[in-house]
């Protein structure tokens, strides 16, 4: 095996695995913040995850905002590749920082 086969098939998995658990974060914050609108109870073993995924989507969100800046000089679209980046999390940024400029 070569190492672009195996980086490549890296990146595939952990592009999968980010999407699912960013999207999961989402889901997660709006149903805390339906329970904070309704004054619905929320088990307290629950608040080292809120902050886990707190912390993930503000880095996300990060990124992203680094992508959007990034992506003209690129030849990419702002807003598709922060919005890409923000699901994909730092490969999305890799993969836009590793392209060749066709200056």
């Amino acid at each position: 095996m070569d190492l672009k086969f195996i980086k490549r098939n890296l990146f595939t998995f952990v592009k999968i695995i980010s999407t699912v658990l960013i999207t999961s974060a989402i889901g997660l914050e709006s149903w805390n913040i339906y329970a904070v609108i309704t004054n619905s109870y929320l088990p307290s073993s629950l608040n080292p995850i809120f902050w886990i995924e707190r912390f993930a989507m503000t880095s996300h969100f990060i990124e992203s905002i680094i992508a959007a800046f990034y992506a003209p000089s690129r030849k990419k679209m702002p807003i598709k590749y922060a919005t890409y980046t923000f699901f994909v999390g730092t490969i999305g940024l890799l993969e836009l920082f590793d392209q060749q400029d066709d200056y």
